[in-house]
């Protein structure tokens, strides 16, 4: 079957590799019986969705129709949600609103960032596709209509997100989500008055997991060398863990 992948990121490569070992690749949509997407940028018109034979699936790292949108993995995490997922659907004009073909759940730790979690589910996601694919084609798998009146919506997340005041610090469990939930990007990050000499500078400072900080122009280090360094760095009350080097 000739299969045209879309998706972006590096995290949704092995899907690419999986489709190329059991499928034949294909660049152009209306050379493709289907096509697959997965973290991909842009919408997909009426004519391209109903262009293959097959039509379209969607490889989207949520249980359906919860956290549909494009940060569903950042916001499982900052919910402190225990089980997460993935979910194929055949999409239809609407995002992440097609029929379900296939779920399958994932345990989520409270180390997990949105890193190791992307890789994680689209590794796993990759080892599935081939036989999900076959099924559906085949006739095995009748895709089911979602419960539409379940659906949460996820945000478009910009540089801003992970930015927080210095002078109201968030309480430590929603720090320790926010850093493991937007790592590597757009990051936890706030800006401090650094002392200079006689003056002081503003600095961005950032917020690692694995309980490090990095001040702006400086390498990466540990919180306790953080404050060492810096002292009179406010955070030092706050308890979480952050702090203990937990979320490495």
């Amino acid at each position: 079957m000739k299969i045209s992948f879309l998706g972006t990121p590096p995290f949704v490569q092995p899907i690419r590799t999986a489709l190329a070992k059991n499928f034949t690749i294909v660049d152009s949509l209306d050379k493709a019986e289907l096509v697959v997407v997965a973290a991909y940028g842009q919408i997909l018109t009426k004519d391209q969705l109903e262009s293959p034979k097959y039509g379209c699936i969607n490889v989207h790292p949520s249980l359906l129709p919860k956290y549909r949108g494009s940060s569903p993995i950042q916001s499982t995490i900052l919910n402190g949600e225990k089980i997460t997922g993935v979910t194929f659907i055949k999409m239809d004009e609407e995002v992440d609103h097609g029929p379900i073909i296939y779920q399958e759940t994932l345990d989520l730790s409270d180390i997990d960032n949105f890193d190791t979690l992307s890789k994680k589910m689209f590794l796993r996601s990759s080892e599935i596709l081939p036989k999900i694919i076959e099924d559906f084609v085949t006739g095995k798998i009748s895709p089911k209509k979602q419960d539409h009146s379940q659906a949460t919506f996820t945000p478009h997340l910009t540089k801003e997100d992970g930015y927080f005041d210095i002078n109201n610090l968030p309480d430590g469990e929603k720090l320790d989500k926010m850093i493991r939930a937007y790592y590597p990007w757009p990051g936890v990050w706030t800006i401090w008055e650094v002392k200079s000499g006689k003056e002081k500078v503003k600095k961005i400072v950032k917020f690692l997991p694995g309980g490090k900080l990095q001040m702006e122009g400086k390498k990466a280090i540990s919180f306790k060398d953080f404050l060492n360094g810096y002292p009179d760095f406010p955070l030092k009350q706050l308890q979480t863990p952050f702090q203990s080097g937990q979320a490495e």
